[in-house]
């Protein structure tokens, strides 16, 4: 209609009782539901109108279940148990690693599943080992570090960034080194337990180039 006046052209949905906002927060004081929106002016106060409106509303608000399924699901940071087990299978690493249980004889500034000489035998060609399931506070260091694998660019860097995020904790240094020649080493000036080894080796989340060897120095 056309004047100076127009009477709004009313729009699908405009009154709809389910049009309310569905989020772990609101914006200032308005609330995630609004009789105004759904009530005609004359019964606006109707008390059992509203009252019906407000029993169909809370049994269908589903803003605590969001806020829930995001802290304990989608928020990495937050999330545990089951909720870091989804986080496992988007990123690809799985919570349990695998460790040796055996040392065989090998040289020095090598990982702690070698000994040297008169400390243990040679390897026999088959590797004795258990699985280990790690905790939530360790499971979400090394989610963390796969999603930083999974986008990193390659960069020496970029690479200690993610020793960072699995070894800040363990009171002393870890890096990498491009030795030249096709060869990188990462290096850690403290004693890394079975636990960190087997996700040093086993977890498949400190990212090595194709072609190039890879050493694992301890200090």
């Amino acid at each position: 209609m056309t004047g100076p006046n127009p009477i709004p052209i009313p729009r699908a949905g405009d009154n709809a009782i389910g049009k309310f906002q569905i989020g772990i927060s609101q914006i200032g004081d308005i609330p995630p539901f609004s009789f105004w929106d759904t009530v005609v002016s004359q019964y606006a106060n109707s008390p059992i109108l509203t009252g019906i409106l407000q029993n169909f509303f809370d049994c269908v608000d589903q803003t605590t279940d969001l806020s829930l399924f995001f802290d304990n699901i989608m928020n990495i940071d937050t999330a545990f148990g089951y909720g870091l087990d989804v986080w496992g299978r988007i990123l690809g690493v799985s919570r349990v690693v695998t460790i040796s249980t055996v040392k065989y004889f090998g040289f020095e500034q090598q990982i702690p599943t070698v000994e040297g000489f008169d400390n243990a035998n040679f390897f026999s060609g088959s590797l004795l080992n258990n699985n280990f399931t790690l905790s939530d506070a360790s499971y979400r260091k090394l989610l963390n570090a796969k999603a930083l694998a999974n986008i990193t660019n390659g960069t020496i860097p970029a690479l200690n960034q993610i020793l960072i995020t699995l070894f800040s904790g363990n009171g002393g240094n870890a890096f990498v080194t491009d030795t030249g020649h096709m060869t990188m080493t990462y290096t850690f000036n403290f004693v890394l337990s079975p636990v960190d080894a087997a996700i040093v080796i086993n977890s498949g989340v400190l990212p090595k180039p194709v072609g190039v060897a890879l050493s694992i120095v301890q200090i």
